[in-house]
């Protein structure tokens, strides 16, 4: 009875596991489904409940990893995906999605291990090829960063996104078949706004090359069109924050007390494609600075004073950010350029601080916002007009706060630092208090990891090609001329 009694308990588990393998798997087909459809938190409860009952299924982690790094907790996100590839080393999409949390993280060299690796186990991965050729580019290797978009566009001829990434490389002559077939009506069909937006981009860029000007301009001028109906631009929303934040600053307590053993904090600021990616890696050749990038981690930290019920400090609050980005006591740079609608509060709060506005010609400047095509925000940068106006806003609100805090902003004009480099970095060096080095003067061959729109242009030595470009688009400017021509600093702007 006994054995009996042994056989119908197995009988019984095996029974048992076989009813929660199919409710199991009913709930993974159920979670992919709501996936597929867009219902991202409702599938994540599906895998958090899946992976509670220890079910060892790689999909469930990777699915789950890739939604915890959407919504930020990317420790958490590591692990599940590192799980994924525990329990399957031969799938190539948990490589791939561990490749884009280091992207996002900023940590490029550790996102290529993964990214080559997916590629390794699934070579026709046009995705891996562009993300891979996507970080190649920000670290300054721009023939890989070629191959691989070329690669992408050979897997997959409808990927848009590889177009346009390839389009921003000073891509090689041989072999233009990618080209012809960005300029085929046939890519344009069955495409939605944002592919279209890609692809008319991408158009114009190549038609900038060749100097075919008024294409480049009819493209442009189409691909924004469509840019504002899916984001509406946020100029006056930018404008009223500055006059809020002038408002406020008048509040602001000085910090008069004395740091001397405070790192120097340098803030670059100004409006997109002034020059100032540039300007960091001429700074970040010293090798005591750390360049942050664009963080936005003052206005949290003004953020966190503003609302706290606490005296609380905003240099504290300021530092303690820092610390978490960069445990060693060095200078730093912070290139968040929307720090200018902070300039007083930072000269008036931050021990040390050190301001550097960057600005240049403004038409020059409105037309690099308008071809640049950001990822994100500045959605003010597909109008024209709106443009106009916030480059006006930035620089009545930096003369007013340069009148107040003089000591502590310097004026750099990208026109002349391209124009005469020696002369006007030198005199940046002296600003800042630096020893000279000769090899401020070669930024180009600075090795770090640029992140920014110009991740092209800050690898070629520095030179004035950009000076006046504005002039080969004169006809698609007329509206920002309009307002230039209002402004008495403006009126002898030639057109």
């Amino acid at each position: 009875m006994k054995g009996f009694g042994e056989k119908n308990q197995s009988k019984i588990k095996k029974i048992s596991q076989n009813k929660q393998t199919i409710n199991s798997d009913q709930l993974i087909k159920k979670a992919f489904e709501l996936q597929s459809r867009g219902r991202k938190v409702e599938a994540a409860k599906y895998y958090l409940y899946l992976i509670k009952q220890k079910i060892k299924d790689y999909r469930v982690f990777s699915n789950y990893g890739i939604y915890l790094k959407e919504i930020g907790q990317h420790k958490e996100a590591e692990l599940k995906l590192k799980k994924a590839i525990e329990f399957n080393p031969k799938y190539a999409n948990a490589y791939y999605n561990l490749g884009c949390l280091y992207i996002d993280q900023g940590n490029l060299i550790k996102a290529e291990t993964f990214l080559r690796k997916a590629i390794d186990i699934k070579p026709d991965f046009a995705l891996a090829h562009y993300n891979l050729g996507f970080i190649l580019k920000d670290l300054g290797r721009l023939k890989e960063a070629e191959s691989y978009n070329r690669k992408a566009i050979e897997v997959d001829p409808q990927f848009t996104d590889a177009y346009l990434s390839l389009s921003t490389i000073n891509v090689s002559d041989k072999n233009q078949k990618w080209e012809n077939q960005l300029f085929s009506e046939n890519l344009l069909k069955n495409k939605n706004n944002r592919d279209l937006v890609n692809i008319f981009f991408a158009r114009s860029n190549i038609c900038h090359k060749k100097g075919k000007y008024a294409e480049s301009a009819e493209n442009l001028v189409t691909a924004n069109s469509l840019k504002l109906k899916m984001h509406k631009s946020n100029a006056q929303l930018l404008i009223l924050k500055t006059n809020q934040l002038k408002a406020i600053t008048n509040n602001v307590k000085d910090n008069y007390q004395e740091f001397s053993k405070t790192p120097i904090s340098i803030f670059i600021v100004g409006l997109p494609r002034c020059g100032s990616t540039l300007i960091e890696s001429i700074i970040s050749l010293n090798n005591e600075v750390k360049d942050l990038g664009e963080v936005n981690i003052f206005e949290e930290a003004f953020e966190e004073c503003r609302k706290s019920k606490h005296d609380f400090d905003i240099s504290d609050s300021y530092r303690n950010k820092i610390r978490i980005l960069n445990n060693q006591t060095t200078i730093t740079t912070n290139k968040w350029l929307f720090n200018y609608q902070y300039a007083g509060i930072i000269a008036k709060t931050i021990p040390n601080a050190k301001i550097i506005h960057c600005y240049r010609n403004p038409l020059d400047n409105i037309l690099s916002i308008y071809r640049a095509h950001f990822a994100v925000g500045n959605t003010f940068s597909s109008s024209l007009i709106d443009c106009a106006q916030v480059y006006f806003d930035q620089e009545e609100i930096m003369e007013n706060y340069k009148t107040q805090y003089r000591k502590e902003i310097y004026d750099l004009n990208y026109d002349n630092l391209v124009t005469n480099p020696s002369k006007e970095i030198k005199s940046l060096i002296s600003w800042l208090g630096w020893d000279w080095n000769k090899t401020y003067l070669s930024p180009h061959l600075n090795k770090r990891k640029v992140l920014t729109r110009s991740n092209v242009e800050v690898r070629s030595p520095i030179n004035s090609k950009s000076l006046g470009g504005w002039k080969n688009y004169k006809e698609m400017l007329r509206p920002a001329m309009k307002i230039i021509s209002q402004k008495d600093k403006y009126k002898d702007l030639k057109y």
